[in-house]
């Protein structure tokens, strides 16, 4: 017995005659001989066609949830099991040695970062054979998301990931609650952490965040998993990426005057950083100042045992500012990539 892909051949003394060899997802049509003591007889025809089972197809994405500590991504059963169960599933990352595996789908990949894009190669194996597939269909990016559960956007600047929107965040990333602190003669007496609302009006939160006094910053859980207040070398870093303290202000700024008082001197927003001028609550009496006008972010760097260094931004400067001030100013946070 000869095959039409040649070189598969069966042969014997009696029937049936079995064919080895077949490779799986491979049309066959086969001539088959037969020889006695009068001479040789032969058949060739369609009917004689097979197509044997297909190796394992490529694993169907699943839908990537991210949680406050960690993302997941599940991965369905593939589109064909070749004919014989599934043994095993194996799945790794382009990015990373994130590996999730088991004897059953769905197949649960955990530690991702959140806001990295992840491509994933997921491998199959039954008695038949392994069959895997990686692609950019495989490819999710998990949402960035607080210890509230807000989303944020991102943006790549120069060497560094930034979230788009100042932190909203009541909860540290462990999903410990931050102190909520409205009066003003408490705030300033403070030297643990806490937060508030511009003015304490909670219609502040969803355009310019909350305010942080820096012993919040200092706990190291106040951005998502995977995130962290800027040092003041990073902040540093963005600003020498733009030009310098000079330009770097207008280059951060969102445009118009929608939020910023006019003029918004140099706001291009080239950057895509989206600045907003939240302002700031004060260290001597509690009060609240320069929303409109001015933006403050705290770096996590201290300049001594009392105070800490932050950035500035101004309405009437296409600069960049900073200093130290009391780590009992409240002030806005935006998280950096780890």
């Amino acid at each position: 017995m000869t095959s039409s892909p040649s070189s598969i051949i069966g042969t014997g003394s009696a029937n049936p005659i079995t064919v080895t060899g077949l490779t799986n997802g491979i049309a066959y049509t086969f001539t088959v001989t037969a020889t006695n003591a009068n001479g040789t007889g032969s058949a060739s025809s369609a009917s004689n066609s097979v197509t044997p089972s297909t190796v394992p197809g490529p694993p169907i994405i699943g839908t990537a949830t991210a949680g406050v500590a960690q993302a997941t991504v599940t991965f369905s059963a593939p589109v064909s099991n070749g004919g014989s169960a599934i043994t095993g599933y194996t799945v790794t990352s382009s990015l990373s040695n994130i590996i999730g595996n088991g004897s059953a789908s769905p197949i649960t990949v955990t530690g991702l970062t959140n806001g990295i894009a992840y491509t994933f190669t997921v491998t199959a194996t039954n008695a038949n054979g392994t069959g895997s597939a990686s692609s950019a269909s495989n490819s999710v990016t998990p949402p960035v998301t607080d210890g509230d559960g807000n989303i944020y956007n991102t943006v790549t600047i120069g060497s560094q990931v930034w979230l788009v929107q100042n932190l909203k965040t009541t909860r540290y990333n462990d999903g410990t609650s931050i102190p909520y602190v409205t009066d003003n003669a408490t705030w300033i007496g403070l030297s643990t952490n806490a937060y508030s609302w511009y003015n304490n009006d909670a219609a502040n939160k969803a355009t310019y965040g909350a305010l942080y006094n820096w012993y919040t910053v200092n706990s190291g859980k106040l951005c998502p998993a995977g995130w962290h207040v800027p040092t003041d070398a990073e902040w540093t870093i963005l600003t020498v990426y733009l030009g310098g303290d000079i330009v770097a202000g207008g280059k951060l700024k969102e445009t118009g005057t929608t939020h910023w008082l006019s003029p918004n001197t140099g706001a291009t927003n080239e950057s895509g950083f989206t600045a907003l001028p939240g302002g700031c609550r004060g260290n001597i009496n509690g009060s609240f100042f320069y929303i409109a006008n001015d933006g403050y972010w705290w770096s996590s760097t201290e300049s001594s045992a009392g105070i800490s260094l932050y950035k500035l931004l101004e309405y009437n400067y296409p600069g960049a500012a900073g200093g130290g001030y009391s780590k009992v100013m409240g002030l806005s946070v935006r998280c950096v990539r780890d």
